[in-house]
């Protein structure tokens, strides 16, 4: 007995994850497909340590027989094949910005609004947030239940891989031609990424703000609370996987870092490495190929009232994308569609 999956965007990094968590967690499938673009097809990927599946075309892919589906192919694919597949009947698991902030789409992280999956029979359609509002939220949840947060101050040290594949080579491309004292090409950044930061994700807003930092503002209002205010700064930093964010919380009850520190220890998906001393926290390096949100350097901000100040960073490609997709599947398979696994 099981479910028939698909993982739609399977050449790339984040699908590719999407096919290893899969068969890492032993998801119950009973068969696994994967789809790209026209351009992909037959092409051979990677399902667990030794199966390979030949791509098929998502543009032409029937999803009547599919149960779930996991999208991260796009915007444009997921506006048009995510919507065919569920009204196909397929459930959709989407990593994409289209259907966030749909008001009859349900935007989750299953460590925090579980229960929110529940509103996806409106479409079919489930939406996977922006892989650096879920590891901000992951760590803000248990904190916001304890002590009511009002106020959110985050800086983002984001890794070249949330921009994709061709992100990752051009910043091993320019740290190359920087020793060799070749020219600098820059082709997917507006600036140079090599030994550089670069203050700019996705386009810019009349309001000034980048579009990266408005999803982290409104995603974390849809799912963790429409009352908490949130600013954000977004940077691309020359890293390869694993982003990093800096997280000021104004709370409107008392809640000191000690008792912050404690109730993180106990929450789910969190790992807090905070010691005061040298190599007491975690880098993004360290945490590549984790599932967890790391959390560290929990301390009192002594500006304002009930303030503290603490440091997360999370593999983006699996709890940013990846795992949290697949997370929302199992709960899916658990609370939802267990029938259908009887029916084998």
């Amino acid at each position: 007995m099981g479910y028939k999956v698909a993982v739609a965007g399977a050449t790339g990094n984040v699908g590719r994850e999407m096919l290893a968590t899969l068969a890492e967690r032993n998801f119950p499938a009973s068969e696994v497909v994967a789809l790209a673009s026209a351009r992909s097809v037959g092409k051979s990927v990677s399902y667990g340590e030794n199966k390979t599946l030949k791509v098929q075309t998502l543009e032409t892919f029937d999803f009547r027989g599919t149960d779930i589906a996991l999208f991260s192919a796009g915007s444009k694919p997921s506006e048009i094949h995510g919507a065919r597949a569920g009204k196909e009947g397929c459930v959709v698991v989407d990593n994409s910005s289209f259907w966030r902030m749909h008001d009859d789409v349900p935007l989750v992280v299953p460590e925090v609004n579980p229960g929110a999956i529940a509103g996806y029979k409106k479409r079919n359609i489930i939406a996977n947030p922006n892989c650096s509002t879920i590891q901000m939220v992951v760590a803000l949840k248990p904190l916001h239940d304890a002590a009511k947060i009002r106020r959110i101050v985050v800086a983002t040290y984001q890794s070249t891989s949330g921009a994709g594949k061709a992100a990752m080579d051009e910043l091993f491309n320019q740290t190359k031609a920087i020793y060799v004292n070749d020219p600098v090409k820059k082709e997917r950044f507006t600036k140079q990424i090599a030994f550089n930061v670069i203050p700019h994700i996705d386009v810019f807003l009349d309001s000034g703000s980048t579009k990266e930092e408005w999803k982290m503002m409104v995603e974390t209002k849809k799912i963790l609370d429409p009352a908490i205010k949130v600013t954000a700064t977004c940077v691309r930093v020359p890293t390869f996987i694993g982003h990093g964010e800096a997280v000021n919380i104004e709370f409107e009850n008392p809640l000191s870092a000690n008792e912050a520190r404690e109730i993180l220890r106990e929450a789910p998906g969190v790992s807090v490495i905070d010691r005061r001393a040298d190599e007491g926290y975690v880098t993004p390096i360290e945490c590549a190929g984790e599932d967890a949100v790391y959390v560290s350097r929990i301390r009192d901000d002594q500006t304002v009232e009930n303030g503290i100040s603490l440091w997360c960073v999370s593999d983006n490609l699996r709890k940013g994308a990846a795992l949290n997709a697949v997370q929302i599947a199992e709960e899916l398979v658990k609370s939802h569609l267990k029938e259908k696994a009887a029916q084998g």
